[in-house]
């Protein structure tokens, strides 16, 4: 069983509310809204605050952990896990590769980078449906001009993400329609997975140098390579190479295929990877658990694996 945690561009108003109602859920909300020093259950509430960068990444971390806690409280253990771009550090504190807190303070800060670099120099990010990653590499050759433009994330054989300057993403996406293809812009603040965001690299990589990481439970597949890891020094230096380089999502499901899991199981506030892998993968079945009640109506049918 795979369990895999979404990234930014997957939150809504209220996504921390379903998981009140779980202890073990709460606490993990409470934990890290002490360690950033706000309510991230009232950020969670306020549309506003979601579109900010600094705001929705912790945001979205703690809601992804808190999902893991209740499946782990009732018994689901994963073969392996992973997470997309933000979802990656999820992914590592479920693995048990970093300690909660230091993990929520490590991506408070890499959201204030983020937000930041984004500021100073704006961008934005949109998805090509129905493109290869080669295809679509070649779009970012046409479109470019000399701006920034690359790929961002290889989420798919058939969706690839743009990230660069918003007159070369307007390119991007006019260049697309005159070849029938859909454009869908993400609900993100700035060009990220790309130069743009050169800026953040250093106070990100130094909150990565202060974390602890230990040996995972189970083998974790870095955005980076989008094949699975266990060596603690190895998932170090991917994660601090992530931030400039493509999110690997299509590899990633493979090697999820590969590994032998028959369940993805999504935990956090969307079904976006759910439906991704509903659509790629092929010997699996996908499913998104956005609330305990979606848990709990996983564990009543017999085919779903608990130990």
């Amino acid at each position: 069983m795979a369990v895999v945690f979404p990234g930014q561009g997957s939150q809504y108003p209220g996504m921390a509310d379903p998981w009140l109602s779980d202890d073990a859920a709460r606490a993990v909300l409470t934990e890290c809204s002490d360690a950033v020093g706000y309510d991230l259950i009232d950020a969670c509430r306020d549309e506003h605050r979601l579109t900010r960068t600094d705001i929705v990444q912790p945001a979205l971390f703690a809601c992804g952990v808190a999902a893991y806690r209740v499946l782990e409280g009732e018994g689901i253990r994963p073969t392996v896990v992973a997470g997309h771009s933000l979802g990656e550090y999820a992914a590592l504190v479920a693995a048990g590769v970093l300690e909660l807190r230091p993990a929520v303070e490590a991506v408070a800060e890499r959201g204030a980078a983020m937000q930041e670099a984004a500021d100073a120099a704006p961008g934005a990010m949109t998805a090509l449906l129905g493109l290869s990653p080669e295809e679509a590499a070649e779009v970012c050759r046409i479109a470019g001009r000399g701006d920034v433009l690359a790929v961002a994330n290889e989420n798919s054989p058939r969706q690839t993400v743009l990230s660069g300057t918003t007159e070369a993403i307007e390119r991007a996406e006019a260049l697309a329609r005159t070849r029938k293809v859909k454009a869908v812009r993400l609900k993100v603040a700035g060009g990220f997975h790309s130069p743009l965001v050169q800026a953040a690299l250093p106070r990100v990589r130094a909150a990565i140098a202060g974390l602890t990481f230990h040996t995972p439970a189970v083998p974790v597949i870095p955005n980076v390579s989008g094949r699975p890891a266990t060596s603690p020094q190895e998932l170090r230096d991917l994660l601090s190479r992530q931030l400039l380089s493509p999110v690997r999502w299509s590899r990633t499901m493979d090697s999820i295929v590969g590994s032998g899991a028959g369940l993805l199981l999504e935990a956090g506030p969307s079904d976006v990877l759910a439906r991704l892998a509903r659509r790629s993968m092929t010997g699996v079945r996908a499913v998104a658990v956005g609330s305990p009640a979606e848990v709990r109506a996983l564990l009543s049918e017999a085919e779903v694996p608990a130990r």
